[in-house]
């Protein structure tokens, strides 16, 4: 067991294939966490979270219906959902850049490639759990906030930003490592409005 507050955290895991989800369930087991539901589709992971809400959100993006990016959406925008500041993790080998940006678009907290180590997904979970990000909300987004907190990483991620929109369409659909995706899902300072967790106007 690598953390023992895991154990109180409610995990969904949401992937059409059954191998996955066992896998997933397997790996969560080892990092300590006791209270793990799956779905094999989103319109089933929905009801799940209409009427049992997880703490974190465990989505693959292509699965037959509804897809993982249509269930991030609903879970951050829906006025149905229970929780709209829900962490969510995405988990898919699909890594192209367009792709990233589409989840970060979308509200995804974080996104882990496959094949999914337990390193990498602890390190993501911690991120989530341990260290959760104030939400914001644009006109055309809600989500997490990707501003950093130091302002010497920030000068870093305003030039990674820069460089962003300087992208060779060469590259564009080249597959991303997972530092790459996580420096992605967390760029600079952006003025947008804060929104506390519970405390959504």
């Amino acid at each position: 067991m690598w953390n023992t507050y895991l154990k109180s955290v409610r995990v969904l895991i949401v992937d059409d294939q059954d191998f996955i989800r066992s896998l997933l369930r397997h790996i969560l087991s080892v990092l300590g966490c006791s209270h793990i539901t799956d779905a094999a589709d989103s319109d089933t992971a929905w009801d799940i979270i209409l009427g049992n809400p997880p703490d974190l959100l465990l989505v693959d993006w292509e699965m037959p219906g509804m897809s993982g990016i249509e269930l991030v959406n609903k879970v951050r925008n829906d006025k149905k959902s229970p929780d709209r500041f829900m962490p969510v993790i995405m988990i898919t080998a699909h890594t192209e850049r367009p792709r990233i940006l589409t989840a970060r678009d979308a509200g995804v907290n974080e996104f882990v490639m496959k094949p999914v180590s337990a390193k990498t997904l602890f390190s993501r979970l911690n991120a989530v759990i341990e260290h959760p990000r104030r939400f914001v909300r644009t006109k055309d987004y809600f989500g997490p906030d990707r501003r950093r907190k130091r302002v010497f990483v920030d000068f870093e991620r305003r030039d990674r930003k820069k460089k962003e929109t300087e992208v060779d369409p060469k590259t564009m659909n080249q597959r991303m490592s997972q530092d790459d995706i996580n420096a992605m899902l967390n760029p600079g300072k952006q003025d947008d409005e804060v929104i506390e967790a519970g405390k959504e106007k």
